[in-house]
């Protein structure tokens, strides 16, 4: 896996983003688990969620022409009242992909997500602030800031630095660069991934309406 694939690119989500990534579960049973709702099979690539996501129900033909408008209207998927969720899949994990909005960084969602599983959260404010978490079977077992990697909140955060090892990857690195350095080195050992090629296909999409009221 090279820094390239590394989740997500930088200059696809400028404004901050969060993700979670759950081993075995797939993408529908993921968005379920997150959303809290029955998942339709809608599905959007990158460039159209964000169109809708700026422009909700004024959006035209002409700003996603490969799209049936009246479909988009019956779905609710232009309703801006709640965060607007795409999820893939990607070796033995699904990924669920929120752009700038802190919905998916609730920890509750990353606990739901790893039931009977493993999943990790990863989330950069549009402020800059980042944090990484990892829980397995419905509890937080590591949860921290990478500029801080010893204050750690989660009940057993050995488990995760065994895995990984992604504490030397912060100190063998620029303190500036600890997210990423540790995030990419998460991710080599787990072989979980949101490579640029797979998230700019057409994804599965679920509209968390009233998330926001």
């Amino acid at each position: 896996m090279t820094i390239n694939s590394m989740f997500p690119n930088s200059q696809l989500y400028e404004t901050g983003y969060c993700v979670i990534f759950a081993r075995g579960v797939n993408p529908a049973e993921l968005l379920a688990r997150v959303s809290g709702q029955k998942v339709f099979q809608f599905h959007l690539n990158r460039i159209e969620a964000e169109a809708i996501k700026a422009l909700g129900e004024d959006i035209e033909e002409e700003d996603v022409p490969d799209l049936n408008l009246e479909e988009l209207y019956e779905s609710g998927i232009l309703n801006n009242s709640g965060p607007l969720l795409r999820a893939g899949t990607y070796n033995d994990w699904s990924f669920a992909i929120e752009s700038e909005g802190p919905y998916l960084a609730d920890d509750r969602l990353l606990r739901t997500a790893s039931q009977n599983t493993e999943a990790i959260s990863a989330r950069v404010s549009e402020t800059g602030s980042k944090w990484i978490s990892y829980a397995e079977r419905g509890e937080i077992l590591s949860s921290f800031d990478p500029l801080f990697p010893h204050h750690d909140y989660g009940s057993r955060p050995s488990i995760l630095e065994w895995l990984t090892n992604y504490q030397e990857a912060i100190s063998r690195g620029d303190r500036a660069d600890s997210f990423e350095n540790a995030f990419r080195e998460i991710q080599h050992a787990l072989n979980c991934a949101v490579p640029k090629e797979a998230d700019a296909l057409r994804l599965l999409t679920v509209r968390v309406a009233g998330a926001y009221s």
